[in-house]
């Protein structure tokens, strides 16, 4: 009895997939799924020799080569001027930060599954991600209502801004709630003096650092497209102030927030347009992906929960080098491994989520989320160390629900309560979650195995044991067409029993190529 080795129709999906710059099962550097590259291979006729170059059907394929390649070149001169340098942009420079969190005392926008400090803990853990940025201060100040125009009351505004203009070398303020308006933030910055940024603002900064790709930066630049629209409205309103007279441009008929608008819908066109090229594009990767008949599992999680590490546990993968900071993977990336019985799969890398993380940034990344609703099976990992673990794990739910995911992918999600290693003894509370410490192995085959047992209900994969003749091309089909986990040769009688994984469609065809072949279900 031996092992079975990989098959030649894996190998050929190797090749496949390397010639459209999707992912190897074998442990490699991973690629982003953006898709970014070309997908066209250059298109060679086959010409007659006494055909003049550019003469009959080869001239007319070379002009229409020069037509796409001439009309890459735009897309790329176009992709360039959008993914400019931001006008948001906090700029390079060294940022020292007081942090301030408004904390909600009573009523419905108070927050049930944490408290204060660990909010403001979190707070400055997003300042600690940010290169040159340094937390100055953090102070927490009770509001009963976030959402009027000074955030606080008056005495406790007055209190806060004496202090604030104490602090030596103060550059900008983190005011830790999800967004503020363009109104608010002007009023705050006279009074304080210094940049005034909300969680939006902030996040965003993470992920403009943080995005790789072409993909993840036109996100990235879709998300900035409400801010900028905020203040757009904001210096429309200080312009008709300070004019005082004719609000329209040069006899142009337009006003100067009805040009700025336009030009903002046309930039938020081009960007939706880019996005959509790209996304038609990672589509033909993962068809691709579908005729090699990779099964897909999607790692997900609050941000820093382990995603990373554990894949690379689960795949051995030596070129992964997980980050200890927030958005640490922005880009969904790709990473091949193998399950106990030999069966290859392909773990995809999901950006991490976020408490009170707006809408619309969260919608800016519905093309790169968008990769999970095609998985067949989602890994949900938890930092169960993390005192607010139980707020993450409803963020991450909550999440996952509004990206519209097929029923059947929710509901057959495998919980990973990662980080054990720090709690001694460690039980999970949840049926059904399994105890893992991604960083030691610790409860790793258990998790393989629940992955395995979850892949194969869900691809409709059978494993199968075969009697063969081994004189038969029966043996050769199945190393090319399914996965061989093993084979007992039977030397007296000719044949081999042949334990293999194989999908439905190859076991259809199997039948019809050898329908006397005996097959035993396991």
């Amino acid at each position: 009895m031996r092992p079975g080795r990989l098959s030649w129709s894996l190998l050929r999906c190797w090749r496949a997939a390397a010639a459209l710059g999707a992912p190897r099962c074998r442990p490699l550097p991973a690629r982003p799924l953006s898709a970014a590259a070309p997908l066209r291979a250059p298109l060679r006729p086959p010409g007659t020799g006494g055909e003049a170059p550019g003469s009959g059907a080869a001239g007319a394929v070379g002009d229409e080569e020069r037509e796409e390649e001439d009309e890459e070149e735009e897309d790329e001169a176009a992709l360039e001027e959008l993914l400019g340098p931001s006008p948001l942009a906090p700029g390079p420079g060294a940022q020292r930060v007081a942090i301030v969190h408004p904390a909600v005392k009573w009523g419905p926008q108070k927050s049930r599954l944490t408290t204060a400090e660990l909010q403001i803990e979190e707070a400055v853990a997003l300042v600690d991600t940010l290169q040159n940025w340094t937390v100055l201060d953090k102070t927490i100040i009770p509001t009963r209502n976030p959402n009027k125009k000074f955030v606080f009351g008056k005495g406790n505004f007055q209190i806060l801004t004496e202090k604030i203009k104490k602090l030596p070398h103060l550059t900008a303020v983190f005011l830790n709630v999800e967004r503020i308006s363009s109104l608010t933030k002007k009023e705050l910055e006279r009074a304080w003096g210094v940049q005034v940024f909300d969680r939006y603002t902030v996040v965003l900064h993470i992920f403009r650092c943080n995005a790789r790709t072409k993909e993840a930066k036109l996100q990235v630049a879709l998300a900035e497209i409400p801010l900028l629209r905020s203040n757009l409205k904001n210096e429309a309103s200080q312009r008709d102030q300070q004019r005082g007279g004719s609000r329209y441009i040069m006899g142009s008929g337009e006003t100067f927030l009805e040009i700025q608008n336009r030009v903002l819908k046309e930039r938020e066109l081009k960007i939706r347009n880019a996005l959509e090229k790209l996304r038609r594009k990672r589509a033909l990767l993962r068809t691709q992906r579908r005729k090699c008949e990779f099964p897909m599992v999607s790692v997900m999680g609050y941000t820093n929960c382990g995603k990373t590490t554990l894949i690379k546990a689960l795949t051995g993968e030596a070129g992964l080098q997980p980050r200890d900071q927030l958005f640490a993977t922005l880009d969904i990336t790709a990473h091949a491994g193998y399950l106990p019985s030999h069966m290859a799969v392909i773990y995809v890398d999901t950006i991490g989520f976020l408490t009170d993380l707006p809408h619309n940034l969260v919608e800016s990344f519905s093309a790169t989320l968008e990769e999970v609703a095609y998985s067949d099976l989602i890994v949900h990992v938890r930092d169960i160390t993390h005192p607010e673990t139980v707020l993450q794990k409803a963020t991450v739910l909550s999440v996952l629900r509004n990206l519209d995911l097929p029923s059947h992918l929710l509901d057959s999600m495998v919980e990973v309560h990662n980080k054990v290693d720090l709690i001694e003894r460690y039980k999970p509370a949840e049926e059904n979650a399994l105890a893992v410490s991604a960083l030691h192995g610790h409860g790793l085959e258990e998790l393989k195995q629940e992955i395995e047992k979850k892949i194969l209900t869900a691809t409709g994969k059978k494993i199968l044991t075969v009697n063969i003749n081994l004189e038969g091309p029966q043996l050769s089909w199945l190393y090319k067409e399914a996965t061989v986990q093993e084979v007992e040769v039977m030397p007296e009688e000719g044949t081999a029993r042949v334990k293999v994984i194989i999908s439905s469609s190859a076991f259809g065809r199997y039948k019809n190529l050898f329908p006397n072949s005996k097959i035993f279900m396991s």
